[in-house]
């Protein structure tokens, strides 16, 4: 029996939910091969049912049911498999439950008055300030988005006061992006640090969004670390701007 429960917890059951529990005690053979709609469907509920069912059994959601399902067996694969959305799970939750309400809302203002935005990246980062800057595109904002170290050097010297420099960054430490910072920070630029490490680039930012930079790497040889962290901020700054658009509208 993978979910324990006793007579307080029953109560505090619905007959739905309760279910929902025997149900996936009953088929605990077979629960690595099913996902929570899966279960939902064959106990005639919903998947926020057997979220909440969980719940009530002192366990934190169907990911971590899964996990103790791992414990429980000699399957490599599945242990391997579950270790894998691990690492996924807690860098997207991570940044959720870190950031700063107050702050994102300032960014997002900042971004909104700018009458340009810069977006300076490097390296694999690249992709994530490409796709940023393709939706700040369609949301029509007049976007550049630099990854050449020598443009941003030069085009960061140039800067208007009305203008926002976005730097999007894993570890903060690309020379490039720190002088850049530090340039448009003389222009009197604003400037706003999106990075996973505390950095240098924090002395020249006026808004800092710290996301979590998980230890694990996928590809040791060419150092290739997740950029899920800054796919989820810059999702969140992205999403917050199109309601807005929208509610306006």
């Amino acid at each position: 029996m993978i979910i324990e429960i006793n007579s307080k917890i029953a109560e505090n059951l619905s007959k739905t939910e309760l279910g929902v529990v025997n149900y996936i005690n009953d088929n605990e053979d077979k629960l690595s091969e099913l996902s929570i709609v899966d279960i939902a469907f064959e106990t005639f509920s919903s998947p926020a049912t057997v979220s909440r069912a969980i719940r009530k059994c002192g366990i934190n959601g169907f990911n971590e049911l899964r996990y103790k399902l791992t414990a429980k067996t000699e399957n490599t694969e599945v242990k391997d498999l579950n270790e894998i959305m691990n690492k996924s799970l807690i860098e997207a939750t991570s940044v959720i439950q870190h950031m700063s309400i107050p702050n994102v809302l300032n960014i997002l203002h900042t971004m909104k008055d700018a009458k340009r935005v810069l977006i300076f990246s490097r390296g694999p980062t690249h992709l994530v300030a490409q796709e940023l800057s393709m939706k700040l595109q369609v949301l029509d904002f007049f976007v550049v988005d630099v990854e050449d170290p020598q443009i941003m050097r030069i085009m960061s010297k140039n800067l208007q006061e009305d203008e926002v420099v976005i730097i999007l960054s894993l570890n903060g430490e690309t020379k490039e992006l720190i002088e850049s910072a530090r340039n448009a920070k003389l222009r009197g630029c604003k400037v706003i640090t999106l990075c996973c490490s505390s950095s240098e680039l924090f002395e020249y930012s006026d808004y800092t969004w710290l996301g979590y930079k998980h230890s694990h790497i996928a590809i040791r040889n060419y150092e290739v670390t997740s950029r899920l962290p800054l796919y989820i901020m810059c999702r969140i700054l992205v999403d917050f701007l199109v309601e807005n658009i929208e509610h306006r509208d």
